[in-house]
Order: structure tokens, then C-alpha cells, then sequence
């Protein structure tokens, strides 16, 4: 059983409150963004997703990050998780992304969490992604218990769950 129904068609552009900004899929083409957006970002990004995902590595290159993007547009096309990329009106910059993955621990039907660069933490931007994330999860995805990952339930604590029969 796939962890999404099979008629279910991923939204394409989220657009935030307040206007200026949007959510779209990640592609392979985006690595001149997501590339110093990470590396901008790395070692608070590390401490958020270093113990679970060994990400992002101080090593990363622009190529490792270039096969990552591809490996996540794959995944998207197929369904098998989503990166969707927070951008300025013009696609000029990469500010963050939000992660909507299978369970990897049980208690859920989906893991989601986000990230912002570390210029926008605590800025109105953030603000609104943080509103907009749960509100976009419960209108536009088919999931009866969606876990917030860093939000409803730290990593640590998330970390310590048993592994989903399925991951």
C-alpha cells in the first residue's frame, strides 16, 4: 500500500501570506539557489537535521548537492516523498524548504518539517511558513495524523520512537 493515494496530485505552488514568496517543488535546476542557502545555514541546519538525516555535511559540494536536488525531484515525480523550496516572488533566492516524507517512526501517516536561512529566523517570513505549513498539510495532503517534526515533537524525542514497519 503506497503511502499516498494513488489519484493524489501534489500541490505546485503554494503561495505565503502576505505575498512575496511562495513554495514550489525542488528541482535539480535549483542548486545555484540551494546550494549557499544551505551552506549559509549549515551548522544550525546541522544540529536540526544532523542526527537524523547526516545533513547538511561541511564537506557538501555543489555537485553532491546537485545529485541531492535530482534525487529529490525524482522522488516527487514518483511520489515517494516531497522538498518543496520557499522563494521570493522572482525565484531569485532560496530561503528554506519544507519536507513531507513517508513515516520513518510509527505514530504517523506523514513526517513534515521546514527550515528557513538563518537570515530569516525569527523574521515575519518564518512567521507565515510556520502558520501556513499545518493549515497547507491539513487542506491539501491526505493525511489523518501528519507529524511536525521540530514542532509537535522534537527531533530527539522523534528520534526515539520505534521505526515504522514500512521505512
Amino acid at each position: 500500500m503506497s503511502w499516498l493515494p494513488d489519484d493524489f496530485v501534489h500541490p505546485v505552488l503554494v503561495p505565503l501570506p502576505g505575498g512575496g514568496h511562495h513554495l514550489r517543488p525542488i528541482r535539480e535546476a535549483d542548486t545555484p539557489l540551494d546550494y549557499p542557502a544551505v551552506m549559509g545555514s549549515r551548522e544550525r541546519l546541522w544540529t536540526i537535521y544532523g542526527p537524523a538525516w547526516g545533513w547538511p555535511a561541511a564537506t557538501m559540494t555543489f555537485e553532491a548537492d546537485r545529485a541531492d536536488l535530482l534525487r529529490h525531484e525524482k522522488e516527487i515525480a514518483a511520489h515517494q516523498s516531497f522538498n518543496y523550496a520557499l522563494f521570493d516572488s522572482a525565484e531569485t533566492a532560496l530561503l528554506g524548504c519544507v519536507y513531507i516524507d513517508p513515516p520513518e517512526r510509527v505514530g504517523a501517516d506523514g513526517d513534515i518539517s521546514w527550515w528557513v536561512v538563518d537570515d530569516l529566523v525569527g523574521s515575519k517570513i518564518e512567521q507565515a511558513l510556520d502558520a501556513l505549513v499545518p493549515q497547507w498539510i491539513a487542506t491539501d495532503w491526505p493525511f489523518e495524523q501528519p507529524r511536525f517534526i521540530g514542532r509537535e515533537i522534537s527531533w530527539p524525542d522523534f528520534l526515539a520512537l520505534p521505526e515504522h514497519p514500512a521505512a
